[in-house]
């Protein structure tokens, strides 16, 4: 049976259905427990599974993803939540250190799945907008996603918790009340390392993630008006990347517009255009071009923030010029 609900609600679905089923997972991290975080994602597993398996924590990251390690070397399945991912700076040894190097060094499975509300389009500045996943591609040894849609959030979450490897699990705080869509109430996965074919075109191909899925849909709309059909390829799992699916649609459409919310700069577009570059340079018609925020500080003024992030028309002007090329 489905049913549509939010984002939200199909993480705090995916977390009670996983702490139902496994006594080991349990949820941690600053004002979880009995206010439900800041964004009200785990309201009520408190009062379901306890404050032992739902905890309030020191304002430490560092502390946090420190005690998941731990917990997870002596076969917890801890899953911690960063109140706003942006504070993942505070923890970066314990995630690139520790989490991402624990099982080479030591063969021991860690299953932890970091919770990060991450990106902005909400108006809240700097300390709480940013997307830091590109920085985390580069670390061997995590796993990382950024689901687009409830149905995802959901089984990419189950698929998180399950799997023996660290994940970092950016959801994406702009959807957790905007996006809803039908959901199943049984448990279920969504393979880690699988794109989703999000719109299906003939003329060039839109690869995205995260918030800018929506937007990526919006344009290829307009973009429909102007007798241009683009392909939306939702990737939803960074590491690992699905190259077959994108491989497939770059070679139909022979035009590349590879758009994120994080800045352009350094961001993960560039290695997918390198990747496209070195491996199927032949089935390229045109130049691909990379769309994405401005090389400055997240701005908390609403009309600043639409400056610095990519909109629906540049989107949409981009298709047009590799069209023309």
């Amino acid at each position: 049976m489905t049913r549509e609900i939010y984002y939200a609600d199909a993480i705090r679905e995916a977390l009670a259905l996983a702490m139902r089923e496994d006594p080991s997972v349990y949820v941690f991290g600053e004002d979880v427990a009995a206010y439900g975080g800041v964004f009200g994602v785990t309201m009520g597993l408190a009062a379901e599974f306890g404050q032992q398996r739902v905890r309030n924590t020191p304002l430490s990251e560092a502390a946090i993803l420190g005690e998941a390690v731990g917990a997870a070397v002596y076969g917890m399945r801890p899953v911690p939540e960063i109140q706003f991912g942006d504070f993942i700076t505070s923890a970066m040894s314990q995630v690139v250190d520790l989490m991402a190097n624990y099982h080479y060094r030591n063969g021991t499975a860690l299953p932890i799945t970091v919770r990060l509300p991450s990106g902005g389009m909400l108006g809240i500045g700097n300390f709480h907008s940013n997307c830091w996943e590109n920085w985390f591609v580069h670390v061997p040894g995590l796993k990382i996603v950024v689901p687009a849609t409830a149905y995802d959030a959901k089984g990419l979450l189950l698929a998180a918790i399950r799997d023996p490897n660290p994940v970092l699990y950016f959801e994406q705080k702009r959807l957790y009340r905007l996006v809803k869509d039908d959901v199943p109430e049984a448990s279920y996965e969504v393979e880690i390392g699988k794109a989703r074919l999000a719109l299906e075109g003939n003329d060039l191909t839109i690869l995205t993630y995260g918030n800018m899925v929506l937007e990526a849909l919006k344009a290829a709309h307009e973009l429909g008006k102007r007798g241009i059909k683009a392909e939306v390829i939702d990737l939803r799992s960074l590491v690992p990347l699905d190259k077959e699916l994108i491989f497939s649609s770059v070679s139909k459409t022979n035009r590349v517009l590879i758009l994120h919310e994080a800045r352009k700069v350094a961001g993960f577009g560039g290695e997918l255009a390198a990747l496209i570059t070195e491996e199927i340079f032949d089935e390229l018609a045109a130049p691909i071009i990379r769309l994405g925020a401005k090389s400055m500080p997240v701005p908390m003024n609403p009309n600043l923030e639409a400056f610095y992030l990519p909109s629906i028309q540049d989107v949409v002007a981009a298709g047009e010029r590799l069209m023309k090329y």
